[in-house]
């Protein structure tokens, strides 16, 4: 692995002393190879509860029919189109991590990457159940797709929601292609390591990897390759659900600005849950020296803009409304936010405008437990825009006989609640079996952006002074930095 001589301004990535390839290796798959502790019981435990409650609140679905939700004449799309949209925001940070971020060489992501990718496989399918329960008739499914058949059905291909299902479907596939050809090389070492089953189980797994020269040529060729068609996805995949929305004549959907509004708010709210769930790994899995300071207060950096952007948007919404001359229009904000859903209106500006803006702080956007915090509260709020979207511009149409409101059944609830059940089950059982950190690309950093290797030149004396002490007081905010070691330095 070739090294290269770092700015040593430059943060680094990769923290703690003696830190060898073995090291990374062994402290990555200690939860793999070794019995989950405790807290992963509890956490499976809880999870594999909220699963249990999808399987009977969508079976009662299923036997009772979507009059079990709480839709109505008017209300029809509510909680169930909400999660969708939802959970197919929650996963592309997954994307961009893997694929902008590699294109354009960020190396912070290399700590990050594997579980993000995982969060968004798992995400899209918690969005994929919601497609199938809203069917009614989950058997006839097939009927979305261009197939030969004796009742001489086709589908149509003006419609967004068809445009959905190959966009999602394309994102999932690229997405899982791409997930697991990073974990190839990581594979084969447990692989390696393993005996008995286990090592036969990761032997078919691990495709024959090899390790040589060619192999890796092939691997980073392939990567790249994955990254370019992926890139397109982080901004096509919402797109394509926006138009769910926008190609309407209902006023709060019908606008143009939906496309990059919800493209922003699918990062803003994917990069939350990757906090989410990374904050709590990194400390129960014992991961503090590669998921480091540096990489939350980074994806923190990014939950602001983002944040401001769907601020902005908002704003812009209120403008082309009161522009536009079309009362209709105007009448769909105003009862947004004077209506009687002015409670998830507000509920939303909070979360989503408001609360990001606490990141300007650096003390707050440093903070283990306000970033925890936060990062659920953004995720709140990003439920509650979809909810608003979505239901309080359906509830009071061109009719005020029609005029009705939408109150959620147990069902609605129950099934909502259950999806993120299956979400943290899949995510807990991932890092159980496979390895959360890519350790193939992390070790690429070992020799260049460590703080081993940055401590190194420092001792050698060849640096500026001015420089070093501008690095040495930006490790001060690192909790897995011995700040001891640099006082004779």
């Amino acid at each position: 692995m070739a090294s290269h001589n770092e700015s040593i301004i430059r943060e680094p990535l990769i923290t703690g002393k003696g830190i060898t390839y073995a090291q990374i290796t062994n402290d990555v798959l200690n939860p793999v190879e070794n019995k989950p502790n405790k807290a992963w019981w509890i956490g499976f435990t809880v999870a594999s509860l909220g699963s249990l409650l999808w399987v009977v609140s969508i079976s009662y679905t299923f036997w009772f029919g979507l009059g079990a939700w709480g839709l109505n004449k008017t209300v029809g799309w509510a909680w169930d189109i909400t999660g969708f949209v939802w959970w197919v925001g929650i996963g592309h940070a997954g994307t961009l991590i893997s694929a902008v971020l590699l294109i354009f060489r960020q190396n912070w992501r290399n700590s990050i990457n594997r579980s993000a990718e995982a969060m968004t496989i798992f995400a899209v399918i918690c969005a994929a159940t919601y497609i199938v329960a809203h069917m009614g008739r989950p058997w006839l499914a097939y009927f979305t797709l261009p197939l030969p058949n004796q009742y001489v059905l086709w589908v149509n291909w003006n419609s967004a929601l068809m445009m959905d299902v190959f966009a999602i479907s394309t994102y999932f596939s690229v997405s899982l292609l791409f997930w697991y050809t990073g974990l190839l090389p990581d594979i084969a070492s447990i692989r390696d390591r393993a005996t008995g089953l286990r090592r036969r189980i990761y032997s078919i797994l691990s495709f024959g990897w090899t390790g040589s020269v060619k192999t890796w040529q092939r691997f980073e060729t392939v990567s790249l390759i994955l990254a370019g068609i992926s890139t397109p996805l982080v901004l096509s995949v919402h797109t394509i659900v926006s138009f769910d929305f926008a190609t309407s004549l209902e006023p709060g959907w019908h606008t143009t600005i939906f496309p990059p509004y919800f493209v922003a708010g699918a990062i803003f709210s994917g990069f939350a849950m990757v906090q989410t769930l990374l904050l709590v790994t990194r400390k129960v899995l014992g991961l503090e020296n590669y998921i480091t300071m540096f990489h939350i207060e980074s994806m923190n950096k990014i939950i602001m803009l983002t944040g401001s952007i769907v601020g902005v948007a908002y704003i812009t919404e209120f403008f082309i409304a009161w522009y536009s001359g079309v009362e209709y229009e105007q009448y769909a904000f105003i009862n947004r936010a004077t209506g009687p859903y002015w409670w998830a209106y507000w509920s939303m500006m909070s979360c989503n405008v408001i609360s990001p803006q606490l990141f300007w702080s650096s003390k707050l956007r440093r903070s283990i437990k306000f970033s925890w915090f936060l990062s659920i509260i953004v995720n709140i709020g990003m439920w509650f825009e979809r909810f608003v979207i979505i239901v309080t511009s359906l509830h009071r149409d061109y009719i005020p006989s029609s005029w009705v409101m939408f109150y959620p059944t147990w069902v609605d609830v129950s099934v909502f609640i259950g999806s993120i059940g299956i979400f943290f089950t899949m995510f807990l059982l991932f890092i159980r079996v496979l390895p959360s950190v890519a350790m193939a690309e992390v070790k690429l950093l070992l020799k260049s952006s460590s703080e081993q290797a940055k401590k190194k030149e420092i001792e050698e004396g060849h640096l500026d002074p001015v420089e070093v002490q501008y690095y040495k007081e930006s490790l001060v905010k690192y909790d897995s930095v011995d700040m001891s070691d640099y006082e004779k330095i």
